[in-house]
């Protein structure tokens, strides 16, 4: 079953911290109340840490392919003999 975009709404709120009170309190009630909610706040947990991880490798291989554009390609010559000037 899809989950609503309310439900999504309220379960980042729990889990950023960021719900308004009411709807902290509302949140709450519907843990007790809903028994397959918490598995819903797991499993967005879950999809929250593999977007960062998705969101991390992707940022790390931006860095290395301007990394290897800077240091290795001929016309970046003079920028590369001054950041390797500042290090020495």
């Amino acid at each position: 079953m899809r989950t609503s975009l309310n439900d999504i709404k309220l379960i980042d709120g729990h889990i950023f911290n960021s719900n308004q009170t009411e709807d902290a309190l509302l949140f709450d009630a519907l843990l007790i109340l809903n028994p397959d909610l918490p598995d819903q706040v797991m499993w967005q947990k879950k999809t929250h840490s593999f977007v960062q991880q998705y969101s991390r490798k992707k940022l790390k291989a931006e860095i290395e392919a301007a990394h290897q554009i800077l240091f290795n390609e001929p016309e970046h010559k003079s920028f590369r003999q001054r950041i390797l000037n500042i290090f020495r």
